[in-house]
């Protein structure tokens, strides 16, 4: 790229005889810019800037630079920077004899890079390093001078992290937890530096109650919250997303929402907080309790009707599922609701429909159905066989003469008989031997072949 620094040594006179010079060393430098995104490093230049004055210097220089090597990473820790590790490989391979960097502080803010630095120009691989205004080689007052000026960058930043411990523990003793707070809440911007504020986010703090109070009170589960929230209400996060089953939980398991908080977390340090409470102690304790005592497993409880029915809207699943609602005069329900699942349609529209009332549709249904006869058949005489064994053994009636019609309308009236009282299982069973489908379109059931 430029002509060739070169280092000259001579040889020293005996007797007044010169020994003659050495053989040059050419010096090939490799261009080192780093730039770290930390807090401490706000001043430093950006990389190209870095850039572009060392290689004004190299043209004023005339230094022969081989190559230009970036990276982005802190260096207070040291084999944490890729590009700068394989930079010294290469200087044992002899592809660079010498560096130009910006400053030293480039190079090194911790002891174990400092070491293998100056190692390389102990051991004569590495001849130079070259910043903006200093020259350091390989001579022990300079390469002193090199490791006082790396180590101060070091104590810096070793200070400069004690100080800001003590000023995140002062900002939590005010009650101001640092970082970004919690979705229900927003940071207000402050030109004064330390004077801003956490506020309330009027949009989304209520859902963020109604979350608490629905699981405190209705016993809803966090998929339960979870459906209500992305497909009932919309709701979305600060930055328009709908929010994830895993957020979610973050939520009910943040103490920040009645005004406590932990810094850093798992540090066991706690203070309070100088914002408005979104919800109560009480309503959180509640919730938990809710939550771990009574954790519902979803997708393994089996209802009457799911897997059976096919959604009208979308050609989805139904599925169901329990909520639990308090009285007014204080006692508790339990509702079983059934819907779409919205796997093929997120946007499905099919309303929820109660199981009495999908129930009381499906026995309605039935007259209009064709059956495999012989099953349920089969099935009515075997009952009926229990109760004449049972009759018999009680000595009361003699069924011995009744036969099993097989007519249309006694069919019909077992089918229904069994759908509002037997077992799950045989109502399962039942719908199973229908020859129509069963498709809920708008809260009613339409039969199709």
């Amino acid at each position: 790229m430029n002509a060739n620094k070169t280092q000259t040594l001579t040889r020293p006179t005996i007797y007044g005889q010169n020994l003659g010079a050495l053989k040059p060393i050419p010096l090939r430098y490799c261009l080192y810019a780093r730039k770290s995104s930390e807090e401490d490093e706000r001043q430093a230049l950006s990389i190209e800037s870095q850039i572009k004055e060392m290689l004004e210097l190299a043209e004023k220089e005339k230094l022969n630079i081989i190559e230009i090597r970036r990276e982005s990473h802190s260096a207070k820790d040291s084999n944490g920077r890729p590009v700068f590790n394989q930079l010294l490989q290469d200087i044992k391979t002899g592809m660079f004899n010498a560096i130009l960097t910006w400053a030293p502080d480039r190079i090194s803010r911790n002891a174990g890079d400092l070491g293998s630095v100056v190692d390389l120009m102990d051991q004569k691989f590495l001849h130079e390093i070259r910043t903006n205004g200093q020259i350091f080689k390989n001579s022990p007052n300079e390469k002193f001078l090199l490791m006082i000026l790396c180590s101060q960058a070091k104590l810096e930043n070793d200070n400069k992290g004690v100080n800001v411990k003590r000023g995140l523990r002062a900002k939590c003793e005010m009650g101001h937890r640092p970082g970004n707070c919690p979705l229900g809440y927003y940071n207000e911007k402050s030109n004064v530096r330390g004077k801003s504020r956490i506020l309330l986010d009027t949009e989304r703090a209520p859902v963020i109650k109604q979350i608490f109070e629905k699981v405190a009170y209705e016993f809803m589960t966090g998929r339960d919250i979870y459906r209500w929230l992305n497909y009932d209400l919309k709701f979305t996060t600060r930055t328009n997303k709908p929010l994830t089953l895993s957020g979610l939980y973050r939520i009910l398991e943040s103490p920040f929402y009645y005004g406590d908080f932990e810094f850093p977390v798992n540090s066991g340090n706690w203070y309070k907080g100088d914002y408005e409470p979104i919800i109560t102690k009480e309503l959180y304790e509640k919730a938990r309790i809710n939550l771990i005592s009574a954790p519902k497993k979803y997708g393994l409880k089996e209802f009457q009707f799911t897997k059976l029915i096919k959604c009208g809207t979308c050609d989805g699943g139904i599925t169901a599922e329990e909520k639990i609602k308090r009285l007014p005069d204080g006692s508790l329900k339990k509702y079983i609701y059934y819907h779409c699942v919205k796997k093929i349609d997120r946007e499905c529209q099919e309303p929820y429909i109660r199981e009495e009332e999908l129930l009381e549709q499906i026995v309605g249904a039935i007259d209009k159905v064709e059956f495999k006869s012989k099953l349920v058949l089969e099935k009515i005489k075997k009952e009926v066989e229990k109760y004449n064994e049972m009759a018999k053994a009680l000595g009361s009636i003699d069924m011995n003469n009744i036969k099993i019609k097989e007519k249309k309308t006694d069919t019909k009236s077992y089918i229904k008989y069994v759908l509002r009282n037997g077992r799950a299982e045989e109502k399962r069973e039942i719908l199973d031997n229908l020859s129509s489908k069963l498709i809920l379109k708008d809260k009613k059931i339409i039969l199709e072949k």
